[in-house]
């Protein structure tokens, strides 16, 4: 399979290789690969994987400590398995479940995997950068997936051997594994089996038994060893979540910076997403307005003749009004002027008017009575067609003062 996909994925140990169950399309699947590297090149970094260990990789241990909970637990569990592993705590990665609390004792089903070799396992993967998201024991998903409550037995190839993994109400208590694959002795295996288990206080009256479907030819000779009928099962689709979880701080960590990547680069990408639709839509507004600017400049150039001729009138309008509008008339204005004299100490010496302007020189009194006129002027009612502008009056020696009012049509 060349095109790499991303999704959920569980990526197990098989009878002679890997199995790749996914639900990218629809109901899952399962998919079998000779390698685990050719499992891999069907992943991606983003893909969520759960990658599942073989009972060869991983170092399983059944202990019973007294009944405590949390991190007391925890640190007692942790203390048992570096006596009974040959590696320092730092060279592993350890999980544990609980099978049973009865009588203040605590039954523990405790695996340990050593790190180098779960990186020597998980090479293909890491190489490129898938990093999974869970690290688990196939053997713990199976008989979470078909055991019952009690003690059970479960029979079934991985990586060319049979694995027997007995199970206490669900959880992975006791495993190993038989050389021969098909052809091995169980006759003499099972029977050594059921006696290991017991030697670890296991009940080994087995109330099922499960044999993988692979496994059939093997029917009769279990059930001749156990002396119980072996259920046939397939494989898990998907397998069942279990609480083991074998990954590495250092994984996490490598995961974790993978995911802030990842989201930053969506952001990016959304940035640029963004960018280019403000671009887009600048430019849809440019072409629009240039479109609506086009239609204008056609209204335009289509009315301009009736433009110019409505121009041309006002125009008209314009030069003619001082001659046919009432407010323009020169005795109109000069009696609204003489009504707005303050008093007969402002006096009209001289006033002409033309087209657009008027002007109106006196003489007052005083610069007050000057400044009260032209107030006067600019306020009156039948005036406001013109502006009117007043430099300051210049006095003359007998201390009265002259005056020149302008006015402009608005």
């Amino acid at each position: 399979m060349n095109e790499k996909t991303n999704g959920k994925f569980f990526l197990v140990p098989g009878a002679d290789g890997w199995n790749l169950i996914s639900a990218e399309q629809g109901p899952w699947n399962v998919r079998a690969f000779s390698s685990l590297d050719e499992a891999a090149g069907a992943l991606n970094s983003d893909s969520d994987v759960v990658l599942a260990l073989p009972v060869s990789a991983v170092l399983a241990q059944r202990l019973r400590l007294p009944n405590v909970e949390g991190d007391e637990l925890r640190e007692m569990v942790r203390i048992q398995l570096e006596k009974a592993l040959p590696y320092s705590a730092e060279e592993v990665t350890s999980d544990f479940e609980v099978i049973e609390q009865v009588n203040g004792e605590c039954v523990i089903s405790a695996v340990a995997v050593q790190n180098q070799r779960l990186s020597e396992l998980a090479a293909p993967l890491l190489n490129r950068n898938v990093i999974p998201r869970a690290v688990t024991v196939y053997a713990a998903q199976r008989l979470a997936s078909h055991a019952g409550e009690g003690c059970a037995l479960f029979i079934y190839p991985e990586a060319g051997v049979l694995v027997s993994a007995i199970s206490e109400n669900r959880k992975l208590s006791f495993a190993r594994t038989i050389d021969g694959g098909e052809a091995a002795p169980l006759e003499i295996e099972l029977p050594q089996l059921a006696l290991s288990a017991e030697l670890q206080g296991i009940c080994a009256s087995f109330q099922n038994v499960l044999l993988d479907e692979k496994c059939f030819q093997l029917r009769d000779t279990v059930q001749q060893a156990l002396d119980t009928p072996p259920e046939i099962v397939g494989i898990e689709t998907p397998p069942a979540a279990t609480e083991l979880n074998l990954l590495p701080a250092e994984w996490r960590e490598q995961r974790s910076r993978l995911e802030r990547r990842t989201r930053w680069q969506k952001r990016i990408l959304l940035a640029f997403a963004a960018y280019g639709a403000l671009i887009l839509l600048f430019v849809v507004q440019l072409i629009f307005f240039k479109g609506r600017s086009a239609q204008l400049d056609a209204l335009i150039k289509r009315d301009a003749a009736k433009t110019a001729f409505v121009r041309k009138a006002s125009d008209q309008w314009k030069t003619l009004a001082p001659a046919i509008d009432p407010h323009f008339y020169p005795i109109e204005i000069l009696r609204h002027i003489f009504d707005s004299l303050p008093s007969p100490d402002v006096r009209i010496t001289q006033y002409s008017q033309s087209a657009r302007q008027i002007s109106i020189e006196g003489e007052a009194n005083t610069a007050a009575l000057a400044y009260q006129f032209a107030d006067k002027v600019k306020k009156q009612p039948d005036l406001q067609g013109f502006a009117f502008d007043m430099s300051a009056p210049r006095l003359l020696p007998n201390d009265h003062a002259q005056f020149r009012l302008e006015g402009k049509p608005r």
